[in-house]
This record gives structure tokens, C-alpha cells and sequence, in this order.
């Protein structure tokens, strides 16, 4: 019998589908149980000797930036961490494809906010009284929000969901904007909010940058008869839309930020800053996690467009960053990622690409035709044995893993390990650690456990952050391994944008077209 934390606040004791499964029988078919090298069967020794060894052959025929790494999404933050490090400031390479790599959410909140940070909570959903479901999956993949969405709909919440998709809670409203046009719905809202005097001019001086021509922008477009006509709904319909959110005092707007375009994040999020429907309880945009520790993974920087600990590749911030990990080839600028890196292999500027927890076999197909090198982690026999494949690692799956996860509303938790590793499978931060240290940078990879590495992410979230960012988890840097062993759900960064204030430089939020 599988049973959920009615203590955790991730969800209260529901478990979603992945979880229950795990009351049934536990399956060892299909998975790689033992390290290959070029198909044949070796000890870890020779597997990580033979990985270094190419690798480096590869490095110094044709430079860092012939490696390239693609990373799967329900890994750890110690796993992404740990490559992370290893790519960007050891190879000496950005070229990162991971799931969120086109999370259009991620962009529109640096843009926006000033910093990569989802200002919800789930408890935001309980407090809300309006809740806007937009995009063409709704809730589907996220069966407890949806639950906890439902609850706050029979309890007082008005519900409405924009878009053709995603099941329809009972006494929801539902507004069947095409794909593609919620973006302008939004932005037309936003105008009738202006036009209607229904902002607070206060708040937008002292808290709100807004672009020159913003204003003007939004009329183009965007009256309440365009706006009908380009969504395929009636005049009547959309104004009494506007007037229940104009009677709103807490509204939370979830949104699938992957499969929608980045337009539609833009919207959202200069709709609540603009409105001033942020800073306070059950007033949030909410973009949903689009991985199983997508954030985890954004948090440390495992992706093309940033370093690490939400920052970019700035002159400064790429030294400081190599002075923390005493990093002696550290890239200095954004890598390729999702179609632009497939490319670049086929092209051959990427000849060696290590799939870390992917089980993605377009990815691997087109590396192992087109790259002379292609290292594999996974627990899956059969994605191992596919032509091209050099040297595959068994790895844990996620019931096997030990460390930590953060949820969509930067939540940190515990992931402890359900099952023992099957085989001889280890963890991914493991074999990130050993593949460096045979490398020749054991100094910089001394890991002996996950906590090592929790320590490391909190104190560069820390380093040199005199209040310039909200990722800063310097409460953790004592952290002992028993209590690292004993952690409790915590979320970081308070309540953000409490009081109108704002990660960027004059402390103000801005607008962004998302009509552009």
C-alpha cells in the first residue's frame, strides 16, 4: 500500500499517477544493469577511464565547444549541479539542451521581474477568488493542482479557463480562445484596465518601468471588438470576462509556460504587475513546472542561456563564478541548445554529446549518426544497446534517487530513495564526480554524498549576493549531513516581490510588449 505525506505541503497526501504506481510490483525488465563500452559489458573503472580518455581526445582535437551535454527533467538539483559545473566551468562549454529550455515563462520573468522567479505558492490557489486556467493542456498534466483548483471552486473561487483544451471543472467558465490568441485576450484585458481608469497610477510610478510608446502600443489591436473577433468569442462575453476580473481583489493565473508561446507569459505577467496583483497573497502568475525539477534545474543554471544561481554570463559574474569553483577553462558566454545544437551536430561543430537521464531517442539518433562520441546515462537497456552509442552508464531511476527537488512554487524537498539501485547503477552526480576526477579536477569534484553538493549550490546562491537576488539559500550553508538527511520542505524567497520591490536595478518591475 502506497500512501502520500499528509504533512507535505506539496500536496497534502495526493499522490498523482507515477506515484501510486509504485504500490505494484517492481519491473527489472528493459534496465541497463552494468556500465558498456562500445556494446560490451566492463567494470566502472574502465567505463569512466575510456569516457575520460575520448573525451579528452575530443577537447584537444577540436575544443570545448565540440562537447555539448543534454539532460532529462526529473533528475536532482545535486545531479544538475554537478554537470552544470562540469560543462560550463571544467569542458570549458554552454552547449546545454534541457526540457525547460524553451520554457517561455523563464525568459518573461528575468525580462519582467528582473530574476527567474515564480512568485506563487500553491496556497495561493486556496486563497485566490478568481482563477484563470490558461493554454491548450489546462490542468491536464498536473492531476493534485487540479484537484486543489477544484476545491477552490467549490469553495468560493470564480473559475475560468482560456483556451480550447484542458477538462472543464464543474461551474467553470470557459472562453475557447484559439491557440495562439489568449496572448492578445490578455493584452486586450490589460488595455480595458488603462482605458477604464481601472489602475492604480501610484503604484505604477514608484513600482513599474514602462517603455515609452507601451500605451500607445496596446490600443492597436486590442478594443474589446478586435479582440473578440480575433479569439472567436462574442463582445458580451469577453466585457463580462473583464468585469469579473476588474471585481477580483486576489486573482492566480496558471499557465503552461512550454507549450505556449513566449507571448503569452509576457501577457500574463505585465497583466498582474500592471494591475498590481502581485507582492500579495493569492494574487500571482503562476507558470507551471514543466519538468519534475525543472526549477532545480534553473536554479543551479543546467541550460544554455545562464551561468549558475540565476545569473547570466556578464564579464563579472563569469569571474566571480570561476573564483568559487576555481574553474580553469570557464565559458564566457550563452551555449547552443534545443534545435540550433541538433544542428551543430549535424554540421559537425559538436562531435561528442553525453545524454545525461535523457531517454530521448530522436536526440540520441541524430548524435550517434552524425557525433563521434556519445556517452549515455540511463537505466534503460534498450536505449543503450541503440546503434552509435559508445559508452553507457547505468544510472539510478527516480525512485532510486537521493537529493533534492524544487517544485514550481521554489519549494525544496527531500527526494529520498524508495528502492535500492538495481544493479550496479549509481547516481548521476556520481558519475558526473568520477568522469571529472579521472579528468584530471579532483580537487574541484571532492563530493562523497548529495549533501556536499546541496552545501556548494547554497553557497554560491550566497556568494557575493548582497541582496541582489532572491535565490539565496546562505541558511543552508552550515547544513550538517545528518540534517541534510532530515530536511524538511522549505521554500525560499519569502513572499517576493512583497511591498512592490523588484530584482533589478532601480528595484521597479517592467512591462514588455507581448504584442511585438
Amino acid at each position: 500500500m502506497v500512501e502520500g505525506d499528509r504533512m507535505h505541503p506539496a500536496n497534502g497526501g495526493l499522490l498523482c499517477p507515477v506515484g501510486e504506481a509504485l504500490a505494484g510490483p517492481r519491473r527489472m525488465e528493459g534496465r541497463l544493469l552494468g556500465p558498456l563500452v562500445d556494446g560490451r559489458a566492463v567494470g566502472w573503472d574502465r567505463a569512466i577511464a575510456q569516457a575520460a580518455r575520448r573525451l579528452r581526445d575530443v577537447i584537444g582535437r577540436h575544443g570545448p565547444g565540440s562537447v555539448a551535454l543534454h539532460v532529462g527533467g526529473d533528475l536532482t538539483t545535486e545531479d544538475y549541479y554537478a554537470a552544470n559545473k562540469l560543462m560550463k566551468g571544467f569542458i570549458g562549454s554552454a552547449h546545454i539542451d534541457a526540457p525547460w529550455s524553451t520554457d517561455g515563462a523563464m525568459v518573461a520573468h528575468r525580462r519582467i521581474f528582473g530574476e527567474d522567479v515564480v512568485p506563487a505558492a500553491l496556497e495561493d490557489v486556496d486563497r485566490a477568488d478568481l482563477i484563470l486556467v490558461v493554454g491548450a493542456r489546462g490542468l491536464d498534466d498536473h492531476p493534485v493542482l487540479e484537484d486543489r483548483v477544484r476545491a477552490a471552486g467549490d469553495e468560493k473561487a470564480h473559475l475560468v479557463l482560456i483556451g480550447t483544451g484542458g477538462s472543464l471543472p464543474d461551474g467553470a467558465i470557459r472562453l475557447p480562445a484559439p491557440r495562439g490568441s489568449e496572448a492578445r485576450l490578455l493584452a486586450g484585458l490589460l488595455r480595458h484596465c488603462w482605458d477604464a481608469g481601472l489602475l492604480d497610477l501610484d503604484w505604477l510610478a514608484r513600482h513599474v518601468a514602462v517603455p515609452d510608446g507601451f500605451w500607445a502600443g496596446l490600443q492597436a489591436g486590442h478594443d474589446l471588438w478586435s479582440v473578440a473577433r480575433a479569439c472567436g468569442l462574442s463582445p458580451a462575453e469577453l466585457r463580462a470576462f473583464y468585469d469579473l476580473f476588474a471585481a477580483s481583489r486576489a486573482t492566480v493565473t496558471l499557465f503552461n509556460p512550454l507549450d505556449e508561446p513566449d507571448a503569452l507569459a509576457a501577457a500574463i505577467l505585465n497583466l498582474h504587475v500592471a494591475t498590481g496583483r502581485i507582492g500579495r497573497p493569492g494574487c500571482v502568475p503562476f507558470a507551471l513546472a514543466t519538468s519534475a525539477n525543472a526549477m532545480g534545474g534553473r536554479e543551479v543554471g543546467c541550460m544554455a542561456s545562464i551561468l549558475a544561481a540565476h545569473q547570466p554570463f556578464s564579464p563579472d559574474v563569469v569571474a566571480r563564478v570561476a573564483r568559487f569553483w576555481a574553474a580553469p577553462a570557464m565559458s564566457t558566454g550563452p551555449g547552443l541548445e534545443g534545435e540550433a545544437l541538433l544542428q551543430a551536430i549535424r554540421d559537425g561543430e559538436v562531435r561528442a554529446l553525453w545524454s545525461l537521464g535523457g531517454a530521448d531517442t530522436h536526440w540520441l539518433r541524430e548524435a550517434a549518426h552524425h557525433a563521434p562520441l556519445v556517452l549515455l546515462s540511463t537505466g534503460q537497456q534498450a536505449m543503450a544497446a541503440l546503434d552509435g552509442v559508445d559508452i553507457a552508464f547505468p544510472s539510478a531511476d527516480w525512485a532510486e534517487r537521493d537529493g533534492t527537488l524544487t517544485s514550481a512554487d521554489r519549494l525544496i524537498g527531500r527526494q529520498r530513495r524508495i528502492f535500492p539501485l538495481a544493479g550496479e547503477a549509481k547516481p548521476h552526480w556520481w558519475i558526473v564526480t568520477r568522469l571529472a576526477q579521472a579528468m584530471g579536477w579532483r580537487d574541484a569534484f571532492h563530493y562523497e554524498r548529495p549533501a556536499d553538493i546541496y552545501r556548494e549550490h547554497v553557497r554560491l546562491t550566497a556568494y557575493h549576493n548582497e541582496g541582489g537576488r532572491l535565490l539565496d539559500l546562505r541558511r543552508h550553508a552550515p547544513i550538517s549531513n545528518p540534517a541534510y538527511e532530515e530536511l524538511t520542505p522549505w521554500r525560499w524567497g519569502e513572499l517576493p516581490f512583497d511591498g512592490g520591490r523588484f530584482p533589478t536595478v532601480d528595484g521597479r518591475a517592467r512591462l514588455v510588449p507581448s504584442w511585438e
